[in-house]
Parts: C-alpha cells; structure tokens; sequence
C-alpha cells in the first residue's frame, strides 16, 4: 500500500466517523427536528455520485468512504422520519 492510498484512506476514515456523533445524537435524543430533508437528500446524492467515480476509477478510498457514509446518512434520513 503507497502513501497516496494511506492518506486516501485516513481521510475517509475521518470523513466517515465525521457522521457517528450526529447519529449518536439523533439516536439518543429521538429527535432529528434540526437537520435539514434538503440538505440530507442533496449531500446523500453527491455521495452516490462520489461512489460511482470511485467505482469507476477502481479508487478503494472512495469507494469505502462514500459507501459507508451513504449507509449512515440513509440511518440519518431513517431516523428524521421515524422520529418526525
């Protein structure tokens, strides 16, 4: 594995984990009244399109990063409905 690939996948990791705290929260506290339908529907939206570049260009840090954070924001978006 080339450094190139370890940055790679540090940044993914620390983008990824960005979102376990808000979940956390959104969990803990069964509200999501704060965060924001729109904001959700576009962010989850580019991390598809991240994912399939990622695919394409065969990048494991892309892939890994989007996929696992596309997966905690549709957790996100799930609870915003169950808790409305």
């Amino acid at each position: 594995m080339n450094l190139v690939t370890i940055i790679g996948l540090l940044a993914a990791t620390l983008t990824t984990i960005a979102f376990l705290p808000q979940l956390w929260q959104i969990w803990r506290t069964k509200s999501a009244k704060d965060v924001s339908y729109v904001m959700l529907i576009i962010f989850m939206s580019g991390l598809f399109l991240w994912l399939i570049y990622g695919i394409i260009l065969g990048a494991l840090p892309v892939i890994l990063a989007n996929s696992i954070t596309l997966f905690l924001n549709c957790i996100i978006l799930w609870l915003k409905v169950r808790y409305r």
